[in-house]
């Protein structure tokens, strides 16, 4: 998710520093955090000139930053922080909708952000400042070009981050013949085998040569054949597609 987003990294620091803003220059957060920065940095792809720029604007001194860009190995970065993580896992095509869980940050202004906001059925969720505002359909990137100036008549210069902690907007459906059928959140990119493997695999009776998906495109609905026997064989993989937001997998028994 928008790799070389300056900002992101902004929020990962503020989310490694707790609730609310504490400026880095304090000793406790000296050594831990900033190193954590850094790892969390370079694996969302920053060069190392970007992740100074990040951590000086984030309080660090310009030494402390050179000393600990050194100190962090690149063969062996780390783990990401899990806000991180999901960052850097959301899917291209992401747009939020009712049930996400959104982390709005304005940098520098916590008592402006909010850790967590779950977005309401009606599209909608409330923020400091500027109480109700309708959120679903835009991407993270676009709900930031939209918050920040509204944010900017009450805060010069606000600098806004939408980081989705939750996705739980997107599904897909599971119908017929597998262990667990229902919805599937999609809140990473998923194959139909990744989806029937998360769903507890085929039933007994499954046919495992008729299944295929359901989906909607240009308003019409589409049939997309998927056999199971023979993709897991490696074979007729361009069947094994990536699954889209309210799609529905059929397996007939």
């Amino acid at each position: 998710m928008r790799r070389n987003n300056i900002r992101l990294i902004f929020s990962i620091c503020i989310i490694l520093a707790g609730a609310g803003f504490t400026r880095a220059s304090e000793p406790d957060r000296n050594s831990k955090e900033l190193l954590q920065f850094i790892k969390d940095a370079r694996h969302m792809g920053l060069a190392d000139d970007a992740i100074q720029r990040g951590a000086i604007n984030a309080g660090w001194t310009e030494t402390v930053v050179r000393q600990a860009l050194s100190a962090v190995p690149r063969s062996a970065p780390g783990p990401l922080s899990p806000t991180a993580e999901l960052a850097a896992n959301v899917p291209a095509d992401y747009r939020i909708g009712s049930g996400d869980v959104l982390q709005v940050i304005v940098w520098k202004e916590p008592e402006a952000s909010v850790p967590g906001v779950v977005v309401r059925p009606d599209g909608k969720i409330t923020l400091p400042l500027l109480k109700e505002v309708h959120v679903s359909g835009f991407s993270p990137a676009d709900l930031e070009k939209l918050l920040t100036p509204k944010y900017q008549k009450f805060i010069p210069d606000a600098d806004v981050t939408v980081v989705p902690k939750e996705i739980n907007s997107r599904k897909v459906y599971m119908v017929g013949g597998v262990r667990k059928e229902g919805a599937l959140l999609l809140s990473r990119s998923m194959t139909v085998l990744q989806a029937i493997t998360e769903a507890g695999g085929l039933s007994d009776y499954a046919r495992k040569k008729k299944i295929y998906i359901l989906r909607k495109e240009e308003g019409k609905q589409a049939r997309l054949p998927f056999d199971y026997s023979a993709v897991i064989k490696g074979e007729h993989m361009d069947q094994n597609i990536e699954l889209k937001p309210d799609d529905m997998v059929v397996i007939p028994r």
